[in-house]
């Protein structure tokens, strides 16, 4: 009798493990695998002021090596030109905070950003100013 209940709920079990895959599956793919950060994109370059050029050289000496050439991405760090790091949603201080404190992995699979501590907090704004015109130039704002 024993054996008669527990195989009459083997077709429960299955629909629940099936749709617990799938649903998983689902969840990776929009928060891990659908996100197009994972990527490098092309970038619309937009005429810089001087002190954008001045966050452009910041980022390329401190940045560019994990997150690509103009902010593009690589295969160590997700690209800037995202939706995801629009102004509203990751303000000017969170780069701060993520250079000068490091950051877990969140909206990328390139594991935790360390601390940048050659960077100074100013010098990060500087080089966000330059991420906020490469972002406005491509659609971001």
């Amino acid at each position: 009798m024993g054996n008669k209940s527990a195989s009459s709920n083997m077709p429960k079990y299955f629909v629940l493990g099936f749709f617990a895959v799938g649903a998983f599956i689902i969840f990776n793919q929009l928060t891990n695998g659908g996100d197009d950060n994972t990527q490098t994109v092309s970038v619309k370059l937009p005429q810089l002021t001087a002190a954008q050029l001045e966050g452009k050289k910041l980022f390329d000496a401190n940045c560019a090596a994990c997150h690509g050439k103009n902010a593009a991405g690589s295969g160590q760090g997700p690209t800037f030109i995202s939706p995801i790091y629009r102004p509203n949603h990751h303000a000017d201080q969170a780069f701060v905070i993520a250079a000068m404190q490091g950051v877990r992995a969140h909206h990328w699979q390139f594991g935790n950003m360390p601390p940048q501590p050659q960077v100074k907090p100013n010098e990060v704004l500087k080089i966000v100013n330059y991420v906020r015109a490469l972002q406005r130039a491509n659609g971001i704002n």
